[in-house]
C-alpha cells in the first residue's frame, strides 16, 4: 500500500475511534492519523502476538478501530492534565 493510501486509512480508522470513545478528544489531523496508522500498527503485532493473524498479513480494520480505542485511551491517561 502507498504511504498515501495508509496515510487516508489511518485518518479513517482514527476518526473511527475518536466517535466510538466518549469524552472530548482535544487533537488535530495529524495526531489523528498517526493515532489511526499506530493502532493498526499495534493491533497487527499484537494480533500476531496472540495468535489472531500469522506473519505477513496485516490487520482487519476492524482490529486496526480496536487498536487506535486502545491506543486513544492510553493517551488521554497519559496528557491528562
Amino acid at each position: 500500500m502507498s504511504i498515501i493510501g495508509t496515510i487516508f486509512i489511518g485518518l479513517i480508522v482514527g476518526l473511527l475511534a475518536r466517535l466510538l470513545k466518549p469524552g472530548d478528544d482535544s487533537m488535530g489531523w495529524i495526531m489523528t492519523i498517526l493515532l489511526g496508522i499506530g493502532g493498526s500498527v499495534a493491533a497487527t503485532y499484537g494480533g500476531q502476538a496472540l495468535g489472531f493473524y500469522q506473519p505477513g498479513q496485516t490487520a482487519g480494520f476492524i482490529g486496526a478501530v480496536i487498536g487506535a480505542v486502545v491506543l486513544l485511551v492510553i493517551y488521554g491517561l497519559v496528557t491528562k492534565k
